[in-house]
């Protein structure tokens, strides 16, 4: 079947142009962008320190690279659709921001380069980390923080993983949630995230059977849990965390189980 000329324009132009909302924003990231590389291609004034003589000349060294992350933090949205996190990490108010939010659906937006520092930990400490933004990829989940995870959302995740992993050799311990970083403030991904499956594919630490653990009797809940990364200021909040991370428990009682469970993992640090 034939058609017009005009009416064949028409029907191609509705297949191939897609008008995206987020133009302006992508045009400000670019902008941004082009700041940032401007800034690393000056050159260091040549001023004296205090007392100190300048040099006579400026000397670049050849050996350097970017910075590479080291940590990925696993986030839930807790917002109701991808369409209304991608808003809120494009309107300059928020301040958060995330490398990656992956969709309900498995699409996954890539929201800022790898090497970039996105606005995703907030206050936050692990070990003796304080800002742990500047070494990390913060990975959103379009999740309301009260409903399972759909597996097209997960297996886009472990792809995603896997490529991150690969790239930067990521250690599988530094695979962790928002909820163990900020244990007094956050409880993301919520309690019914498949950590354990993560870990079986290298994505984080797990433990094996501890039925026939022993826990020796100078072990101290406390001192493991800071072994592992927890800022164990808040105690209980930690071991909550803990809980929902390696239990999907979300109860505050602690008994021997968890203490079990705990020894397990301590001795990996």
């Amino acid at each position: 079947m034939k058609y017009p000329v005009a009416f064949a324009i028409t029907l191609f132009l509705l297949s191939s142009c897609t008008v995206n909302p987020y133009k302006a924003n992508n045009k400000v990231y670019k902008g941004m962008a082009k700041d940032y590389a401007a800034v690393i291609r000056q050159s260091p004034l040549p001023m004296g320190v205090d007392s100190a003589p300048a040099a006579p000349y400026w000397v670049g060294t050849t050996n350097f690279n970017l910075r590479k992350p080291n940590f990925v933090i696993i986030h839930h949205t807790a917002q109701n659709s991808c369409p209304q996190t991608l808003k809120t990490f494009t309107t300059a108010s928020t301040q958060v921001s995330a490398h990656y939010v992956i969709c309900k659906d498995g699409t996954v937006n890539h929201m800022l380069n790898d090497y970039l520092r996105a606005w995703q930990a907030g206050v936050s400490k692990w070990g003796n980390i304080t800002d742990v933004n500047s070494i990390s990829i913060g990975i959103e989940l379009d999740n309301n923080g009260m409903e399972p995870f759909p597996d097209a959302q997960i297996n886009s995740l472990l792809h995603l993983l896997e490529k991150l992993k690969t790239t930067y050799n990521i250690p599988a311990a530094n695979f962790i949630g928002h909820g163990d970083i900020a244990p007094t403030r956050k409880n993301d991904p919520n309690a019914s995230f498949p950590w354990k499956s993560l870990a079986e594919r290298g994505f984080g630490l797990w433990y094996n059977d501890t039925t026939g653990v022993v826990i020796p009797e100078n072990f101290s809940s406390l001192t493991a849990l800071r072994l592992i990364g927890y800022d164990v200021r808040d105690s209980s909040a930690a071991a909550l965390a803990f809980k929902r991370h390696f239990e999907q428990d979300t109860l505050r009682c602690w008994g021997d189980a968890d203490k079990k469970i705990l020894y397990a993992l301590s001795s990996k640090y």
